[in-house]
């Protein structure tokens, strides 16, 4: 049973590339969406820290104050 007429060795390669253009365009699709995720989970982090200072009443330069004096006990313990 003939399947009909073969393609050329240059209608394959034709077709690789664009499949291959095709799962690069994917690529760049799904890596942009990956960026926009790590962006919104910084954004909820830093909202998440900015909450907490308000609850504690803290400014921004205190709790830079108390991280600096925790890190540098941490450090002295090692």
């Amino acid at each position: 049973m003939a399947r009909g007429p073969r393609k050329t060795l240059d209608e394959k390669i034709a077709v690789k590339e664009e499949l291959i253009e095709s799962l690069m365009t994917r690529i760049e699709s799904e890596k942009q969406e990956l960026a926009e995720m790590y962006r919104e989970k910084r954004y909820n982090q830093l909202e998440n820290i900015d909450n907490m200072l308000e609850e504690w009443a803290l400014s921004p330069e205190e709790a830079e104050e108390a991280l600096r004096r925790y890190v540098d006990q941490r450090e002295e313990a090692v």
